[in-house]
């Protein structure tokens, strides 16, 4: 059998013999893999020109929708994916990780992206800046999708997750996808794109595979193309600095597999809970996908005095760890992914023992549990264990990708932070502690090295995610060996694949432009009070003035009895005088409570509700006898999806609100958003 590529619109099976794979349990063979005979310049040009222009079309919303439908397909067929990833060698729960935890990372975006974006092609970014004294010049920042392909070159690891995490968001910011997945486990990714192509859900372009090398598809990208790449540092070195991705300046975004680790904090008393989750996540961190994580935890940092404590009750947890076939019952870590990944590690275990010796396992005769040992690609969970980890380079240096890990005293905090730093740089550390002065130490003596740090305690272990799991709301990569790159982080990730462009003009022009108000652009009057449109009917910049309204000293003993709040600057007028304000003046509150009274239409109209209140600011006070104004003007719009248990279909409408005194001074500004029933049902 051939492990098939997905490329301008069909499956192909490459030209050439090509590099023949293997199930990890007992050997048998899976297929070959080649990418031999595609045309790879085609490839670039099909998904710019199909995949790329319709996405870009799509808005935000439309692509999120996308999204979540794949995700509900995908997970409709994960049976399928989890009778393939057995041959990779994971067990139910490694790849539960890969399939679901991918999955789940891609109902994440969509949910994220049709929450936080309004339903349009591009996005406005942060406030207008003013550039001019008189306020008819001023800038913006934009960003569109880049109107290039995004090529993903993933790790053996997670053939699934690897995937889904770079194109959930690469495909909500509206740039089409090529994916390389890892040669060793390629054929998983093959099994799940084929779905995702079969559904029908993605537009014609959207998503291609290649199964195999890259060819010479790096020579064909140009300034508007991404490339991002997981794996070893060496290869994505080699990748980053290839001619053409230098001289076009194209994105080149590495996650490298790095030398993570696990500090317990000097507190910690064997026993207590805080020592058994640090057992227990290095052992979990050893033992989940046998090790073959990128932020596995490769070296355990404790206290002198805690080491042997730590070496007995590690050694105990990795005893229950049963190495076999997973598809056997008892058995909780399988084979790695290949023998030929088998005898890398153990070569990497010979470089370590240079200058740790070997306490645990770290031995080729070794017993499993069904599966063929000498076939099938099995290693033993080793720990090793280096006595002076702050003169000794190995052991920061050197990765066995595998269950491997090295145990390393310190006699300080500030010799565990300087033995942490040596790594070089890593995607996830973290610390258990009960000592929140010593997780403050730690953390911020840390922090410049890591790109994610995890502070474990009691308190929050029940639902804490664990060393080593990517969140798709928080940043995965790290500095230096990790790669310097950045991955996930939310909407972050999403901006990855868009330009930001600043630009400049007229308020009015850029309100034009970006389709949301700007201060000092034109504003349109009607004799319609604006609540009384539909969302459809609203139109950006659409201003009501109100009345005026002057505020008394019962205004101010009424507010002040209704909401509780007797402040002495608003009802002591000898402590007033002598304050900041020196006079009595009205809550803010009261202020922005008036002003509703003054904007809002009373009767029953398409306005349902008010949908929340951002960035106010109370600018001058407003004293007993002033007298205020109100201007409400229409934002932005976000047309919203109706979902199955709603009525009506709804859009939120963002308003600017300014709130002036006698003298035309803002006294308070700040944004409402109200719900407002659509024309579209």
């Amino acid at each position: 059998m051939k492990v098939q590529s997905y490329v301008s619109g069909q499956w192909v099976e490459g030209q050439s013999s090509g590099v023949e794979v293997y199930n990890a349990v007992n050997g048998e063979a899976v297929g070959v893999v080649s990418s031999d005979g595609i045309d790879f310049k085609a490839v670039v040009e099909y998904g710019r020109e199909k995949g790329g222009a319709a996405l870009r079309a799509m808005t935000f919303h439309e692509r999120a929708n996308m999204l979540k439908a794949m995700a509900k397909h995908l997970m409709e067929k994960k049976e399928d994916f989890y009778r393939v990833s057995a041959w990779t060698g994971a067990t139910r729960s490694d790849s539960w990780v890969d399939i679901e935890g991918g999955i789940g990372t891609v109902f994440t975006y969509a949910s994220l992206v049709r929450r936080e974006l309004a339903n349009e092609t591009f996005l406005v970014e942060g406030p207008a800046e003013g550039l001019s004294r008189n306020g008819t010049f001023i800038g913006r920042h934009i960003l569109v999708p880049k109107e290039g392909v995004a090529v993903h070159i993933n790790a053996f690891n997670f053939p699934c997750w690897g995937m889904l995490e770079k194109i959930a968001p690469c495909l909500a910011a509206g740039m089409p996808v090529i994916v390389k997945p890892g040669t060793a486990s390629g054929y998983l990714t093959e099994v799940m794109v084929k779905e995702i192509i079969a559904s029908g859900i993605l537009p014609e372009g959207a998503m291609q595979l290649i199964s195999g090398s890259v060819g010479d598809l790096l020579d064909h990208l140009n300034e508007q193309d991404v490339v991002t790449f997981t794996g070893s540092a060496s290869t994505g070195q080699k990748l980053k600095t290839h001619p053409n991705i230098v001289a076009n300046s194209i994105p080149f975004t590495m996650e490298a597999d790095s030398l993570n680790c696990s500090i317990l904090g000097t507190d910690v008393e064997p026993g207590s809970p805080e020592f058994d989750l640090f057992v227990k996540g290095v052992a979990t961190e050893m033992t989940v996908k046998a090790g073959q994580k990128c932020t596995a935890i490769r070296r355990a940092i404790v206290p002198q005095n805690r080491v042997e404590a730590v070496s007995e009750a590690l050694q105990a947890r990795l005893a229950k760890a049963t190495l076999g076939d997973p598809s056997v019952e008892g058995v909780r870590m399988g084979p790695l992914v290949g023998r030929s990944q088998m005898e890398d590690v153990w070569q990497k275990v010979e470089e370590l023992k240079q200058s740790s010796e070997i306490i645990y396992g770290g031995s080729r005769d070794f017993e499993i549990v069904g599966g063929d040992a000498d076939k099938g690609a099995f290693f033993p969970a080793t720990l090793m264990y280096c006595d002076k980890p702050l003169t000794e380079e190995t052991p920061h240096a050197v990765e066995a990708f595998g269950p491997v890990s090295t145990l390393m005293p310190y006699d300080s905090t500030e010799d565990a932070i300087a033995i942490a730093k040596l790594g070089k740089g890593s995607l996830a550390g973290s610390l258990v502690t009960a000592d929140n002065d010593i997780a403050a130490k730690v953390i911020l003596g840390t922090a410049a090295y890591h790109g994610r740090m995890l502070v474990l305690n009691q308190e929050c272990a029940k639902e804490s995610t664990g060393h080593g799991s990517p969140l798709a709301t928080l940043v995965h990569g790290g500095p230096g060996r990790a790669g310097g790159g950045e991955e996930l982080g939310g909407l972050r990730a999403v901006k990855h694949y868009m330009q930001r462009t600043a630009i400049q003009g007229s308020p009015t022009t850029l309100t034009a432009i970006t389709k949301e108000f700007n201060p000092g652009s034109e504003q349109l009057t009607s004799d319609v009070h604006p609540f009384r449109r539909k969302f459809e009917d609203l139109r950006i910049g659409e201003t009501l003035v109100t009345h005026r309204r002057t505020i008394t000293e019962a205004d101010i003993v009424n507010f002040g009895c209704v909401s509780g709040d007797h402040f002495y600057a608003h009802f002591d007028e000898m402590a007033a005088k002598d304050s900041f304000f020196g006079k009595r003046v009205a809550h803010g509150y009261l202020i922005i409570s008036a002003a509703a009274g003054m904007f809002v239409d009373p009767a029953p109209g398409p306005v349902i509700a008010n949908y929340g209140l951002e960035n106010l600011r109370f600018i001058e006070p407003v004293g007993i006898g002033d007298t205020i104004q109100t201007r409400i003007t229409c934002k932005r719009k976000i047309l919203k999806d109706k979902r199955p248990d709603e009525d009506l279909r709804t859009g939120v409408v963002e308003w600017d609100i300014e709130v002036k005194n006698q003298n035309d001074e803002p006294v308070a500004i700040y944004s409402i958003m109200t719900l407002v029933e659509s024309k579209q049902q």
